[in-house]
């Protein structure tokens, strides 16, 4: 069985289309959360100076969330907010915070 047929079997994904489209969204939001971190993190301050724990802080505050809504947003734009909405209310349920 080739990756890509395990990629659909996971993600109980039917074309090659969408587990493209998935991948292509997991890239675009990663490269759109570096987009939106350095000036949130220029805004509020935070250099190389910053003491680590605060970065780390301000990351799961911020970037974190940030990037989940860019999941949504391109797996929207890509045909594919079923499959985003479906893995974000799993990771918020696992995280405690109850979501419709």
């Amino acid at each position: 069985m080739t990756t890509l047929n395990k990629l659909k079997k996971k993600w109980d994904i039917d074309s090659n289309w969408g587990v493209f489209c998935v991948l292509l969204t997991f890239s675009l939001a990663g490269m759109s959360i570096v987009f939106v971190r350095k000036p949130i993190f220029h805004v509020l301050g935070v250099d190389k100076h910053t003491p680590l724990i605060i970065k780390i802080i301000l990351y799961l505050l911020i970037v974190f969330p940030t990037y989940q809504i860019n999941l949504l947003i391109w797996g929207t734009l890509l045909g594919q907010f079923r499959f985003f909405w479906a893995k974000e209310k799993k990771l918020w349920r696992w995280i405690g915070v109850k979501v419709g």
